[in-house]
């Protein structure tokens, strides 16, 4: 008996398309999803305009009782706005800071590790990337004894040199995932062509690395932006405070407001969600990118 062919017939094998039903349910589950994830926005912001008496008792998961002009907008007129100003411009400062200073340390020691040849690159690599490993929380002592030997304390660099220092790992991974995808060719023309290694860092390696600038300055931004251990122990002068330690200085020693403290949660999260709004289909392709030539 003749055995049946193992080669390919492509009459012999199709892909069943999913039906109406299976679309509208899909349709449904992807709202059901994003509902989900909006609801924590939806009640940050309602959790803003309510007493304390609303959040602790009445009304805890929906709106504020009563309509729009009967809900507590005091609670955003009772803001100091001149330390929010101040808290909202340290935080600014030290995230931008951070992350220039990640991303172009990330870019150069990934150059250093992926493209030049020295024979302790492999084991660099690995040491960078052993930072993912380490605990923020398992290092601050010795972070805090380091800035108090450079006299960084109570400084915005106390912040910016840990942030920057902390995000390096993850930024020289997704940074090595791209330079990978980048033929040497280009790096042997262009030194055929009388072009240094610099040059050939700046004018090649960095213009077709520019996908990966928004995945790592996303990244950072997220790190960088919410990190209160740092900022709460490295900072004591309100002069240089950032947004998530100015949110615990409206928390009383025996009684909290609870709707000031939502206002100003809501006013921290406003430019993450701009930067997500405007960054999430740059960080998609720069991810998609990654992984293509990674």
């Amino acid at each position: 008996m003749a055995k049946k062919s193992a080669i390919y017939q492509p009459n012999e094998y199709s892909i069943r398309k999913g039906g109406k039903a299976f679309g509208i349910f899909g349709v449904i589950m992807l709202i059901i999803w994003s509902l989900i994830n909006l609801y924590p926005l939806f009640w940050m912001i309602t959790f803003s305009l309510k007493d304390n008496q609303q959040i602790q008792k009445t009304h805890r998961f929906l709106l504020p009782k009563g309509m729009p002009n009967e809900w507590h907008w005091e609670n955003y007129k009772a803001l100091d706005y001149s330390s929010l100003l101040t808290y909202f411009k340290n935080s600014v400062i030290v995230t931008a800071l951070a992350i220039l200073i990640s991303m172009v340390a990330a870019m150069m020691a990934s150059y250093a590790i992926m493209r030049i040849q020295w024979k302790a690159s492999k084991a660099v690599n690995r040491m960078f990337l052993l930072g993912i490993t380490i605990p923020v929380q398992a290092s601050l002592v010795p972070v805090y004894m380091i800035c108090r030997y450079f006299d960084w304390l109570d400084t915005r660099w106390s912040l910016i040199i840990p942030y920057a220092a902390f995000a390096l790992a993850m930024s020289i991974l997704i940074a090595n995932s791209f330079i990978v995808g980048i033929p040497k060719d280009l790096d042997e023309a262009a030194y055929i062509d009388g072009c240094s290694r610099y040059g050939v860092f700046f004018r090649i390696i960095v213009p077709l690395m520019l996908p990966s600038v928004s995945t790592i300055a996303i990244y950072s931004f997220l790190q960088c932006w919410n990190e209160l251990m740092f900022a709460s122990v490295f900072v004591s002068s309100s002069e240089y405070r950032t947004l998530p330690v100015g949110v615990q200085s409206y928390t009383g020693t025996f009684t909290v407001k609870w709707g000031p403290i939502g206002a100003v949660i809501t006013i921290a999260t406003i430019p993450m969600v701009i930067t997500y709004v405007l960054l999430s289909r740059k960080i998609q392709e720069s991810f998609i990118a990654g992984a293509i030539k990674g």
